[in-house]
């Protein structure tokens, strides 16, 4: 859980922007709620020195001096590469300095990466991937710093099915989401049929969350939150932080929403409806017996009075209901 820059600032997040995202965290209840990470995408990146070390550009003049002051708050930091010699950006890429680039990630304070695929598919081939992403997981264990791994390559190569043995703690099913409700659906629908190879650890990654950045209603806003805690993904919010209305924060820090995505038992969600029906209904097992029920009417007509999700739990005498996640 945490927030990442893309979605909402793209090439115009900068130092200020991170400092300022990490106060907002914590005054605004996101920290409590369980978000832990202020992840920096792309465009941080400056030209590597005399050594072939990384540096950051001048958007970003001290990196382990922002990591202290992220770590101060109680929180953790993330940045971005890429295995090709270029971003997505254009920015530069890690490629030939994997080990080196871990070492100075660890070095400023670093505690996740982001490993997006990008340039590197110009120098490799798909079928070389799995071997790419091993090298940039194996550089990460080498200078004693825990680091989260999200490999970020859109699902290539089936990605679920190996993911976990190159050292990925999570990693994206799907290409980039984008704030429109035909986005949405189409990436978030279609995760069932991989929610087996999540598991403690290791997550599907069906990408960053896009709730209050304007582009969808409050009940898309609401379904989104709701599929991804019922498909146990990563929950990093995209939106500015800073600037969250009472109704975007209500659906960020839903407590019982949350419990459901982070469940420790990490079991998956299964559609237990037709594949064919615009009517979803998914259950996935929680730990002591809880299940949580998701029901989702992708059709036009109105089906009943109100579509929402929820927890119910057996007591030996029938099931009690608890509403806590809508739709």
């Amino acid at each position: 859980m945490g927030w990442n820059s893309w979605n909402k600032f793209a090439g115009k997040v900068d130092d200020s922007a991170v400092r300022n995202i990490a106060d907002a965290m914590v005054s605004s209840g996101m920290k409590q709620a369980g978000y832990v990470y202020v992840n920096i995408d792309d465009t941080w990146e400056g030209p590597r020195d005399a050594q072939g070390n990384i540096t950051s550009n001048l958007k970003f003049p001290d990196m382990k001096a922002l990591a202290d002051y992220v770590h101060a708050k109680g929180l953790k930091i993330g940045i971005y590469s890429s295995p090709g010699p270029k971003t997505c950006a254009g920015y530069e890429g890690s490629y030939g300095h994997e080990e080196q680039d871990a070492k100075t990630f660890a070095a400023w304070g670093i505690d996740y990466l982001k490993y997006d695929w990008c340039s590197a598919s110009r120098i490799y081939k798909n079928e070389e991937m799995r071997a790419v992403y091993q090298k940039m997981g194996d550089a990460l264990k080498k200078p004693g710093r825990p680091m989260v791994y999200s490999l970020c390559q859109y699902g290539i190569d089936d990605v679920w099915k190996w993911g976990a043995t190159v050292g990925g703690n999570l990693w994206r099913t799907t290409g980039d989401i984008s704030d429109n409700w035909r986005s949405l659906e189409r990436i978030g629908f279609r995760q069932f049929d991989i929610a087996q190879f999540g598991a403690p650890g290791h997550w599907n990654d069906p990408d960053m969350l896009e709730i209050g950045n304007g582009g969808m209603s409050a009940d898309e806003y609401r379904t989104h939150m709701s599929l991804w805690a019922l498909l146990a993904a990563p929950l990093l919010a995209g939106n500015d932080l800073r600037e969250m209305s009472d109704e975007t924060k209500s659906i960020l820090t839903n407590a019982e929403v949350i419990a459901v995505d982070q469940d420790a038992d990490g079991k998956p969600v299964k559609r237990i409806s037709d594949s064919a029906a615009s009517e979803v209904v998914a259950v996935r097992p929680l730990r002591a017996g809880s299940f949580a029920v998701g029901l989702f009417n992708r059709g036009e007509p109105t089906q009943g009075d109100q579509c929402e999700v929820g927890l119910t739990r057996h007591h030996g005498k029938g099931l009690a209901r608890a509403r806590s996640l809508e739709t």
